[in-house]
């Protein structure tokens, strides 16, 4: 009996090892590097408003926990109705908590867009944020005009009230700096910055972003969770590098950018240089963690960007059969969705290996899908009767990447 429990015991001891070497490396404090990076990428979801409580709160943390999801993106954030965010805080810090007791290593990125608006002067500005910028602690709300382009460009870009914000406006870094520390403190752990190239016209040598990231990022170093914030944006230009080499974000995002097969109704591909892609084109330098790429790490996702009107025509430009790329994808048969999530894993990973394809989890649709105005992954249930199935596929295709 002896002799066959110590046979025993080696081989649960030669299959724990085995265990160990396969698990992937979750683990950063301060800093993060580009194997750990590349580890939360390559299990990156979309999970809009996740911390908002939108859907059933407790079926998206069963699905994430159940896919193996690492990096839920978009999970907190106002697209103007900037008043909401104080009042969206008790609950975003709640259902986190909930996800980091199920997966402590689980990365939750918030976004602060490309858009600010009259809204936004309900919001008293707190003593902190004054003491930061080093001004004079005064009782006043954010003001809207003191934080949109003054020769008028991007003036009601987004409708009337409701403009580009200019990151060369103090009020602007103030505004991003309160929104960024506000979500550190309910767990968030990455930000995506929206279009960060139509905030930038005043700041081309990009010194007012810069300031106010390495605000946020010694913030981050103070209070967040592991003491780093992951900052990115979508980026046309491939990236923006300064100072001989140094990279501004920490990853790089895009849209995908699908192409229509012509004789294939509804159906899409991926193409090198179709538009304004990213795929081969993500610049390289310095990390602000301290190690050199050539090209930065991306994640590219099925964007929302609203309705052309014109759906189930091929009118080309970033439209996919008229919709965008999530109501494309949502108005797509079950099967072919399945089928196109695999196609486009394998297709960034052959084609590009420093692009990891962000799945889709959770996501508004411009176009309804069969009368739905929501994209869930989740596994179709009593929990979530909206669920558009793709969660096992979304759980297999990453099995298969151990």
């Amino acid at each position: 009996m002896q002799v066959v429990s110590c046979v025993l015991w080696g081989a649960m001891l030669i299959n724990i090892n085995a265990a160990s070497a396969n698990k992937r490396d979750y683990q950063f404090d301060g800093k993060i590097s580009r194997e750990v990076l590349e580890n939360y990428l390559s299990r990156s979801i979309t999970m809009m408003d996740l911390l908002s409580g939108v859907g059933n709160p407790d079926d998206n943390i069963r699905m994430l926990i159940n896919i193996g999801a690492k990096y839920a993106g978009r999970s907190l954030y106002v697209w103007g109705t900037e008043s909401r965010l104080p009042k969206m805080l008790p609950l975003a810090r709640e259902i986190a908590v909930k996800i980091h007791e199920k997966d402590p290593e689980m990365i939750l990125q918030a976004g602060i867009y490309e858009i600010v608006t009259k809204d936004i002067e309900r919001i008293p500005i707190p003593a902190w944020v004054f003491l930061e910028f080093e001004m004079p602690v005064e009782e006043r709300n954010f003001n809207y005009q003191a934080m949109i382009y003054p020769d008028g460009h991007g003036h009601n870009h987004w409708s009337k009230g409701a403009s580009i914000p200019d990151m060369s406006q103090l009020e602007t870094r103030m505004w991003f700096y309160y929104a960024s520390a506000s979500y550190i403190n309910v767990g968030i752990e990455a930000i995506h910055f929206g279009q960060v190239e139509i905030m930038d016209n005043n700041d081309q040598d990009h010194k007012h972003w810069r300031d106010m990231l390495a605000r946020v990022r010694k913030y981050a170093s103070e209070n967040a969770r592991r003491h780093i914030v992951l900052c990115d944006a979508h980026v046309p230009s491939g990236g923006i590098v300064y100072d001989d080499g140094k990279l501004m974000f920490d990853l790089h995002s895009f849209p995908l950018r699908i192409e229509e097969v012509e004789d294939s109704p509804h159906h899409g591909i991926l193409k090198m240089g179709y538009l304004d892609s990213i795929f081969g084109r993500s610049k390289g330098g310095i990390t602000p963690s301290g190690w050199n790429c050539d090209h930065l790490p991306y994640m590219v996702e099925l964007d929302n960007f609203g309705s052309s009107g014109k759906e189930d025509q091929n009118i080309g430009a970033h439209w996919i059969w008229g919709y965008d790329e999530i109501s494309w994808f949502a108005n797509q048969s079950e099967e072919y969705r399945n089928k196109w999530l695999k196609y486009a894993w394998n297709w960034i990973r052959e084609h590009d290996p420093n692009g990891f394809l962000e799945m889709p989890g959770s996501r508004c649709l411009a176009s309804p899908a069969n009368g739905r105005r929501w994209y869930f992954a989740n596994t179709a249930s009593d929990a979530t009767p909206d669920g558009f199935n793709q969660e096992e596929t979304i759980k297999a295709i990453w099995m298969s990447d151990e």
